[in-house]
């Protein structure tokens, strides 16, 4: 029986089960791990005197614990509100913040591409706003706001006349397709495209491997066939073109079909044809101009600069070649194929979607000239 003046402490089953993970949960935090066993503690008829020695806290800790639980169940384990420290930003000030970080530099008259906090400080005190405001305190400021303005996206809109015939071409073939038929046994298509900007980039210190509580420390600065020539162009892509082609299952397929985007090495008709006369059985299809991502492998590209290129730090170009080819050749290994779900008629949707979006544009254009 617990002590005379001790709160009587009785736990349902639900209770006693959610205090018990509270205590064993390897992310439970400490405090609440504490109160939980506080409350345990109490449930098994201990007094406050013998919860504090087990536990290594004073008296008052136990019976404070012990009181709020008995009175408001597991909520009065939380903690309770806090006014804190008075703000000495005012609203005022905030909403100045705010409103500069909303702007573009450029349009501010401050040569940069996109605000630090430093920067925003510099700004703001060069425009006599009461009392300097630090950095932290601007980022602070922002972090807590609905608008991010220090986060930014590219997009583009695919604005070629004939993206929707050129992309639907390619988009069949991913289903199976071409020219409203089944493709025929054996046809095979491949997807090509050229990363000038990989570059061979060494480090003066070597690369730390992450360790508890410490990410890896950079110092600042279907069947896959590569090559790494030195550069890009006609010649590079006709050479692995016909190694590509070359090889059994190709050389002696009806057709390969051969997407490329809108690259040097491979541009306009004249590609077009040079491919023909070298293979009468591969059919280029370019992907429409700011389409690229049509091609598929680019979803291999986005892989290959994730796990081999980035973070750069290669001591030579034969390094930098001899990584991306084994790294190929390990994931021709254990490559999946991608599960490729966009089609013709979820294009037809994303035109329509953009044209419906820059239809009221232009309408408020006309109005305005108008007026």
């Amino acid at each position: 029986m617990p002590a005379a003046g001790a709160v009587p402490v009785t736990l349902s089953a639900a209770e006693r089960k959610t205090l018990k993970m509270r205590v064993r949960g390897a992310k439970t935090p400490w405090r609440d791990r504490l109160r939980a066993q506080i409350v345990l503690a109490a449930a098994r008829g201990r007094d406050n005197a013998r919860i504090a020695a087990d536990l290594g806290i004073s008296v008052d800790t136990a019976r404070s614990w012990r009181g709020r639980f008995a009175g408001r169940g597991l909520d009065g384990l939380k903690d309770l509100p806090r006014s804190g420290r008075p703000r000495r930003i005012s609203a005022a000030q905030r909403a100045a913040v705010v409103a500069l970080a909303c702007q573009l530099p450029a349009a501010t008259g401050v040569p940069l591409s996109r605000w630090t906090g430093p920067e925003l400080a510099t700004e703001l005190a060069g425009r006599g706003l009461p009392g300097p405001i630090p950095a932290t305190s601007i980022l602070r400021i922002l972090a807590g706001h609905p608008v991010k303005p220090w986060q930014h996206r590219s997009w583009i809109y695919p604005r070629a006349p004939d993206v929707q015939a050129k992309a639907t071409v390619i988009l069949d073939l991913y289903q199976g397709f071409h020219g409203g038929q089944r493709l025929r046994p054996g046809d095979r298509i491949l997807s090509f495209d050229a990363k000038p900007s990989i570059q061979a980039r060494g480090r003066c210190h070597l690369t730390a491997p992450a360790a508890p509580g410490t990410p890896a420390r950079v110092e600042h600065t279907g069947t896959v066939f590569a090559s790494t020539p030195g550069t890009t162009g006609i010649k590079p892509f006709m050479n692995l073109t016909g190694q590509v082609i070359a090889r059994p299952g190709y050389t002696s397929a009806p057709r390969v079909f051969v997407i490329v985007d809108n690259g040097s090495g491979h541009r306009g008709q004249a590609a077009i044809d040079r491919l023909a006369r070298a293979h009468p059985n591969a059919i280029m299809i370019h992907t429409p101009v700011h389409a690229s991502w049509l091609n598929q492998i680019e979803t291999f590209s986005s892989v290959i600069q994730k796990k081999v290129v980035s973070p750069s730090d290669f001591a030579s170009l034969d390094q930098l070649s001899a990584t991306l080819l084994a790294s190929a050749d390990r994931y021709n290994r254990t490559a999946r194929p991608f599960n490729w779900k966009f089609t013709a008629s979820d294009l037809r949707d994303l035109l329509r979607r953009i044209s419906e979006h820059e239809q009221p544009a232009q309408s408020q254009t006309t109005l305005a000239e108008a007026a």
